[in-house]
């Protein structure tokens, strides 16, 4: 006998719209804090490998201020991070770059399994140093073998988990800062980009003109909340 489960559901409305009227759905904001995802260890490495992915210059922050960290480790706490909505039975066969990762591990895993071999990788060829202690240009060195596929990380795929932060790493920087990224809007605006304010289309055709207002995120922006006098 064959047990199914359906997750259907259909309700009958009768007399009425099938939504209330002003709904309110506010944004989840994701707030600075402790880390949700990442142990101690794996942050201090993770916000290193940001800070070299998209290092700090005079005029804009470095992959660490902006927050690309933060945001990954909230990804990586939800549905991203357990590969939710994507198919994951298998068969598991090394496919072309066109096809995209083909893994049987979850994002989670992944980052788990590379951090670790990452350190391991680094403890035993650099003194007994962890990624997050060597320098700059030891770090950069690193990523680029690492990238380069010459470096083999225990128990994953080193490739794999270079172009899983070479796609995060820019996400958490231009992603709306709600996600925990690009905090201050720093990305958008080092790019000029307006955010979501309602009208720009006096703007739209004015080529090589900087626009002038500040961004404004899905949550609005700080120095619109009231202040009591």
């Amino acid at each position: 006998m064959v047990s199914t489960t359906s997750l259907s559901r259909a309700t009958v409305i009768q007399g009425r719209m099938p939504w209330a009227p002003h709904p309110n759905s506010a944004p989840e904001i994701e707030r600075i804090g402790t880390w949700q995802f990442f142990t101690a260890d794996e942050a201090r490495a993770m916000e290193a490998i940001v800070d070299r992915i998209i290092p700090p210059d005079p005029e804009t922050a470095g992959g660490k201020d902006a927050g690309c960290a933060v945001f990954i480790d909230r990804q990586l706490r939800g549905a991203y991070g357990v590969n939710e909505g994507l198919y994951t039975l298998g068969p598991f066969i090394k496919g072309t770059k066109e096809q995209g990762p083909q893994s049987q591990l979850s994002h989670a895993e992944l980052y788990r399994k590379g951090l670790a071999g990452l350190d391991a990788f680094c403890r035993s060829s650099h003194g007994s140093k962890p990624f997050a202690e060597l320098g700059a240009d030891e770090q950069d060195a690193v990523l680029k073998k690492v990238e380069a596929g010459e470096v083999k990380l225990e128990g994953v795929d080193g490739q794999g988990f270079f172009s899983a932060l070479l796609k995060d790493v820019p996400e958490g920087f231009f992603s709306d800062p709600i996600h925990g990224g690009n905090r201050d809007m720093v990305g958008w605006k080092m790019i000029g980009f307006p955010g979501i304010r309602y009208d720009y289309r006096d703007w739209v055709k004015r080529h090589n003109e900087r626009y002038p207002y500040p961004p404004v995120s899905i949550a609005g922006r700080a120095d619109w909340t009231p202040t009591k006098s």
